[in-house]
């Protein structure tokens, strides 16, 4: 691994577009390349301005938003997939390699977006009572917008809008606690597109104002290096020993998760490399595709980016970011320790090696080539920290990636490049730490420094890492990853206009409860008396059908659609149960997150089986016992949120308990489900594993003794047997 680099952005793009639906865009024609390229770095350049020098009124900026995420849309994706355009009958009907009715929704669905800022300062009058024009506009942005949709993510989101649609109109047909007066077209388009609390609610504004940010961050972040970096120092700390490229996989795809908060792109990136040195030394096929899909995963729960769906929950809880922060730290050490305990494991069962010396990168010269890759980093996590708004600190690690960038080079710097280097991050902090009230001084400080960069760099004869070109290129493709994700939070608040109409979320709730209380009722009367809590025993069937109908929908839609659906509809049941609201939010982040690795529709799985050439549902099963200790902790820290850090009720002492306790039991199932602890197990040896390691993990001092009582005999026997000389079986030819 000396020698081997990530792959460059053109192949990280091809990669990302073979194994991402999100990323497949349809072949254009040079102008309507060029007119697609200057829009998507427009919508970059409007979200980099309004994180630095002020949000514009809130429906405005959402307005404009949306407005380029839409008709974007309908520029770059195919109305049907693997569709030709060229196979229409005539390139008069194809203008620039885009059908003329996409050029045609594709304004409709701009103007649309764009005429509710425009009629802003009368739009109290015609809330509940709008204008035939509003019903007009409206019904084109809803159809418009589920297409677009469809397009980018496929059918299953698109549906469940339809159906809550239906919902919302045929209230008075359906029976029971469901049934409601229903409404009208012309109100149903009122609340939807009139107020804030349907397609211009919270999602998009979250997407528009927090997440576009940091996906933009991700991307400039790996073309300045530092992913390589993170790579570099992974295979340096854990390469070595056995089983080192899957450990190294483990480490890379924690580090790398800071950055990208994707699970597909974390796969293509990491296992781009890390799967075919986990094939070499050893690794079956679809265990190595598995190890980097379960690993990539932790990317959207791993400190201090996360996924998107983290920037939701500041919104819904009304909590600073750096409290998601802290909470989400030790659930992901938990996640990240139980793939690399398997993964260990499965290297001692079958005696697989490390990397050579000759196969590690030399870590002192990485280091001393790409540490000024860190400097943006840590600028973005010490604003998080100090209590600035997230999207001024991507602001700041977005302008610290293109300074350090542009500035200083990969092979040894001169005092030219550490001189501009220091000078441009010094008005940097200035302009995020001066106290400059006025923003348009600030502004304007801001372009005399920038429009000053390409001529300092011409006279001083500075060469940087990136040039120019490839920073406008990572404006264009932080765009585009930001495509789907928009369309899908503007769809999603469909859903969350129907439940705040209809009330249907608090029907659901008392739906749920209700069939918790009774599946409850029913265990506990086949049990002796007084052997369960009736509470706990209702709590534990409200999370399972919660995590149930997560994976499921998690199967159809992305996390961060999933997670706005079940924070609507499953958090308040949790909530009416006794559970704090923001350990309600983490338990279903983290299971809409576990469906990347759940067949049938697993994307992270799919996309590292494509690299590692092995079965995809195979490859799919296997990721999901590697990630099983994503599957266990968030009914630990509902029932000790202790584990969450932030939660109301920490104490040192809880919180020391769960921890060792989830250590120790993650360890002993990680061992049971490899078949493997110091030497092959028994079935029987594999059994009392589970039964101790899920009592360790349960909260608790005297579950955690009770499963170390269990789990000592099979410890005993395995140290007795590896004395006598228990050897692994021979290593498994790779399939």
């Amino acid at each position: 691994m000396s020698t081997t680099t990530l792959p460059d952005d053109r192949q990280l793009q091809q990669l990302e577009e073979k194994f991402d639906p999100e990323m497949r865009f349809r072949p254009l024609g040079p102008a309507t390349a060029t007119l697609v390229g200057g829009l998507l770095i427009a919508l970059s350049l409007f979200h980099y301005y309004t994180a630095g020098f002020g949000l514009l009124q809130e429906i405005t900026h959402r307005g404009v938003h949306l407005a380029f995420v839409l008709g974007l849309i309908f520029l770059v994706f195919p109305h049907r997939k693997g569709l030709l355009e060229r196979a229409l009958p005539s390139r008069l009907l194809t203008p620039g390699g885009v059908p003329w009715f996409d050029w045609v929704l594709a304004l409709a669905v701009a103007a649309s977006v764009l005429y509710i800022p425009w009629i802003f300062d009368d739009l109290m009058f015609r809330v509940g009572n709008p204008l035939a024009l509003d019903v007009a506009m409206g019904t084109v942005l809803i159809v418009a917008l589920l297409e677009a949709t469809r397009r980018s993510m496929g059918w299953p989101l698109p549906v469940i809008a339809i159906l809550f649609i239906v919902y919302a109109l045929a209230g008075p047909y359906f029976p029971g606690l469901l049934k409601h007066a229903g409404s009208g077209w012309h109100q149903l388009i009122s609340h939807q597109y009139l107020t804030s609390q349907g397609v211009y609610g919270v999602a998009v504004g979250v997407v528009a104002t927090y997440v576009f940010h940091f996906v933009l961050f991700g991307v400039l972040a790996t073309r300045i290096g530092l992913g390589q970096l993170f790579l570099d120092v992974a295979s340096a700390v854990a390469g070595r020993y056995a089983g080192g490229p899957a450990k190294v996989s483990v480490f890379g795809s924690a580090m790398f998760g800071m950055l990208s908060g994707s699970s597909v792109a974390n796969a293509v990136t990491v296992g781009s490399l890390t799967i075919p040195a986990m094939i070499r030394v050893g690794y079956k096929r679809e265990f190595a595709g598995a190890v980097e899909a379960a690993a990539s995963t932790g990317g959207q729960i791993t400190p201090p980016v996360l996924g998107a769906a983290a920037f939701l929950m500041i919104e819904f809880l009304s909590v600073p970011y750096q409290t998601i922060i802290v909470a989400a730290a030790v659930p992901a050490f938990m996640h990240f320790f139980g793939v690399f305990m398997q993964v260990h494991f499965e290297a001692k069962r079958y005696g697989l090696r490390g990397l050579t010396p000759e196969e590690m990168p030399r870590l002192r010269e990485s280091l001393r080539q790409r540490w000024p890759t860190l400097v943006p980093l840590a600028l973005l996590i010490f604003i998080l920290v100090s209590g600035r708004t997230p999207y001024l600190a991507a602001f700041t690690g977005i302008t610290s990636c293109a300074i350090v960038g542009l500035t200083t080079r990969v092979g040894g710097n001169s005092v030219r490049h550490w001189g501009l280097c220091a000078a441009l991050h010094a008005v940097l902090l200035v302009l995020v730490f001066g106290g400059i009230e006025d923003s348009h001084l600030k502004l304007a400080l801001f372009l005399v420094a920038a429009s000053a960069v390409p001529l300092l760099l011409r006279m001083l004869k500075v060469d940087g890492r990136i040039g120019l070109p490839v920073l406008v290129e990572a404006l264009g493709t932080g765009a585009k990853y930001a495509l789907a994700v928009g369309a899908a939070a503007a769809t999603v608040g469909i859903v969350i206009g129907v439940v705040t109409l209809t009330g249907v979320g608090f029907k659901l709730s008392t739906i749920i409860t209700g069939a918790a209380q009774a599946v409850a009722g029913g265990v506990d009367a086949l049990l002796p008396g007084g052997w369960t809590d009736p509470k706990a025993l209702t709590l534990v069937v409200a999370l399972v059908m919660t995590g149930v109908v997560c994976i499921l929908l998690g199967c159809g839609i992305p996390t961060t659609a999933n997670y706005i659906i079940m924070v609507t509809v499953a958090a308040p049941t949790l909530t009416l149960l006794g559970v704090e609201p923001l350990v309600a939010h983490f338990f279903v982040f983290y299971y809409g997150v576990l469906a990347d690795i759940t067949p049938p529709v697993a994307l992270a799985a799919y996309a590292a089986s494509g690299m590692a050439g092995s079965d995809p549902f195979r490859t799919g099963n296997t990721a999901f016992r590697l990630g099983m200790a994503k599957v266990l902790v968030p009914f630990v820290f509902v029932f000790s949120p202790s584990l969450l850090i932030v939660a109301k009720g920490f104490t040192p002492y809880d919180f020391a308990v769960t921890f060792i306790g989830c250590v120790l039991g993650i360890t002993l199932l990680a061992a049971a489900l490899s078949k493997f602890f110091l030497v092959e197990m028994t079935r029987t040896e594999q059994g009392v594993f589970v039964v101790a390691a899920l009592l360790m993990i349960a909260p608790g001092l005297w579950p955690t003794l009770a499963g170390a009582v269990i789990a000592l005999p099979v410890v005993v026997r395995q140290i007795a047997r590896m004395r006598q000389g228990g050897r692994p079986p021979p290593t498994p030819a790779a399939a």
